[in-house]
């Protein structure tokens, strides 16, 4: 298929594929003629790909790059391909907060009677110490056995995630794997925010129809 026919399907700029053709996120095509090239389906499912991790995924294109390097590199286990996953969401320094050594301190603990196995460089505990602290810092301590039955959520859903990949010995499809570790994520917080709506409009009655103070000029 020609370029135009990506573009079509995919709903990406002819400059976009090219971009990305230019930056080596999309493998070339095969040469036709002068500056004309034939693509296949492989080039729409990387392409389809790209988009999910950077429109829905929210990722940068340098992040993106990192997992698709990840993905093809068949050297590299279906562990460490999801250690690289795990690393993400940014290289961001961490906010400077107090209590960061007792926050510490309770999500180990709640890690250890969880009984999981996590590394003790891992961003998400590194992530989850950060949330304990800042809360404890403005005040609104809710105790870390709050978030056990978020941990016992999370553990069932990721149980599932892992159910969905096929024995290794049928050949793991390893960009629907990331796909989907990125993607389940984002689920997770959207389904978490239809829910809080839910018990909000309950609970309080339904929100209005403008913010206080949306649409008015500034000053």
């Amino acid at each position: 298929m020609r370029i135009s026919c990506l573009s079509r399907q995919t709903g990406l700029p002819v400059a976009t594929i090219k971009f990305y053709l230019r930056e080596g996120l999309l493998p070339p095509g095969t040469p036709t003629g002068r500056n004309q090239a034939d693509y296949d389906e492989g080039h729409l499912r990387r392409l389809r790909l790209i988009r999910a991790l950077t429109n829905v995924g929210k990722l940068d294109l340098s992040t993106v790059r990192q997992l698709l390097a990840s993905i093809e590199d068949d050297e590299l286990s279906l562990a460490s391909l999801y250690g690289v996953i795990h690393s993400f969401p940014d290289d961001a320094a961490p906010p400077k907060l107090n209590g960061l050594a007792d926050a510490t301190a309770d999500v180990d603990k709640l890690i250890d009677d969880l009984g999981w196995s996590i590394s003790p460089d891992a961003a998400g505990r590194d992530r989850l110490v950060q949330v304990v602290a800042a809360l404890r810092q403005l005040g609104c301590d809710c105790g870390i056995q709050f978030f056990a039955p978020y941990a016992t959520t999370a553990e069932q859903l990721v149980a599932a995630e892992m159910d969905l990949l096929r024995p290794e010995s049928e050949g793991i499809d390893r960009a629907a794997a990331v796909v989907r570790a990125v993607l389940l994520e984002v689920a997770l917080t959207a389904v978490h925010r239809l829910a809080r709506e839910h018990y909000v409009t309950n609970r309080f009655g339904p929100a209005d129809d403008e913010p206080p103070g949306a649409g008015s000029a500034p000053g």
